[in-house]
């Protein structure tokens, strides 16, 4: 199963110099261009696909209810499609989110970006975490999908991020992310260093969150993350400032 692994992997640098892939003609490809809002209506679920299309995204993330939707608008155009598992909360029994990642997986998403018990992290219950990890990771893989893990960093201690990337690693997910943007802060430099300090090069590092400018992802870029997660993708790759907390 492929992890992605990313120019830069495993090296945190200055946001001065940027890895190999990061430049800015570049950073369209690590951008998951994202539409999560309860409320987002179909026509502009289908404006991001164009988007995504037309800027060359990696992905368009969105709730697993739209899945079926954006893989057939982003047909032929290279660009992956992305969803959420127990989304936003993560408080939902494993076996309901392997469900919910099988049928989204089946609807045609490539990648599943799930959120842990963040009850579990926060008892450092790190066996628990597996479980519930190992559970949709099996049922991501079995249909051939990649698995990311929201650990949620602004509600976590240091010791509990680093608890729960150990057992994304353990589980056998193929990225590990900060947040789901739901949940107060989102992404910093600190915790994606962090992040994949604790997991290595051969993990992705996803930051979402609060990543609303082309510097603000170069400075994730440079310390360590693969993927980028937002809903100001154009803003970015036009080296504008976004709006969106997400």
């Amino acid at each position: 199963m492929s992890n992605e692994a990313s120019p830069g992997a495993g090296t945190a640098t200055s946001p001065e110099r940027i890895p190999s892939g990061a430049e800015p003609s570049n950073i369209a490809s690590y951008i998951d261009h994202t539409l999560l809002k309860p409320e987002a209506s179909e026509a502009e679920i289908l404006k991001v696909c164009a988007e995504a299309a037309e800027y060359r995204f990696k992905s368009v993330c969105v709730n697993p209810v739209w899945v079926k939707t954006v893989k057939n608008a982003l047909k032929r155009s290279g660009v992956l499609t992305c969803s959420v598992v127990g989304f936003p909360l993560g408080a939902t029994p494993s076996d309901v989110k392997a469900f919910e990642a099988r049928g989204a997986v089946l609807d045609g998403a490539d990648e599943i970006d799930m959120v842990i018990n963040i009850a579990d992290a926060r008892a450092s219950d790190k066996g628990a975490l597996v479980d519930d990890i190992k559970a949709v990771a099996e049922a991501v893989h079995g249909g051939e999908a990649i698995l990311k893990v929201i650990i949620e960093t602004a509600l976590l201690s240091d010791d509990q991020k680093v608890l729960a990337c150990e057992a994304a690693v353990e589980a056998g997910a193929d990225f590990v992310k900060t947040s789901t943007g739901f949940n107060g802060g989102g992404a910093t430099v600190e915790d994606v260093a962090l992040m994949r300090r604790t997991v290595g090069p051969r993990l992705g590092v996803k930051a979402s969150g609060g990543v609303r400018s082309l510097a603000d992802a170069q400075a994730m870029i440079a310390a360590g993350a693969t993927r980028i997660g937002a809903s100001s993708g154009i803003a970015i790759v036009k080296g504008e400032q976004g709006s969106s907390a997400y």
